[in-house]
């Protein structure tokens, strides 16, 4: 065997060989899907894990008491939904709205609130409009769109207000910042 022929016998063993792991390599539908969750601001793994679950279910306009694994809130169409007080951004008429009450939380500190939509979410405490410490989100990431912070207070009630969903129904989490 000639020097040439063997060499090129070898190159075709090597390209054999790594075939399968440049194919393991390849990212995949998930990869990607697990890449967009990996571009948020901070950890959203607990939230992720807890919207994969199932969750009790509260309807618009109910007090809740704080769920440590979230909840799904069934909306209504905005159009006929009475909001706790306007929203920061006006929703579409055709979207969904809700909100919901927790008594307050035990601590005082930074809470987010993850939303499994696209949708705005306002925060008040003792009936004023809370302004947020900082947003992160990624519209790619299955079960999970939005995280949103808030410096909160223990003892105080708290609405969380969510306008322009395009679905009837959201996952929402308040847990503190991770």
């Amino acid at each position: 065997m000639s020097l040439r022929a063997g060499s090129f016998g070898v190159a075709v063993a090597l390209a054999l060989v790594s075939a399968p792991a440049a194919a393991d390599n390849a990212p995949s539908k998930n990869d990607s899907q697990a890449g967009a969750c990996s571009r948020f601001a901070w950890p959203i793994a607990r939230e992720k894990a807890w919207f994969a679950g199932k969750l009790p279910t509260a309807h618009s306009g109910e007090r809740v008491a704080k769920s440590d694994e979230g909840i799904l809130l069934a909306l209504k169409p905005t159009k006929t939904f009475d909001f706790f007080l306007a929203p920061e951004h006006k929703p579409s008429p055709d979207s969904f709205s809700g909100n919901f009450v927790i008594f307050g939380v035990a601590a005082p500190g930074l809470y987010q609130v993850t939303l499994s939509e696209d949708a705005s979410v306002d925060v008040f405490e003792n009936g004023v409009r809370l302004k947020s410490t900082a947003f992160t989100g990624d519209k790619d990431c299955p079960g999970l769109r939005k995280s949103v912070r808030f410096e909160l207070t223990p003892g105080a009630p708290i609405t969380i207000q969510i306008s322009n969903s395009p679905k009837d129904q959201i996952k929402v989490a308040i847990a503190p910042a991770s």
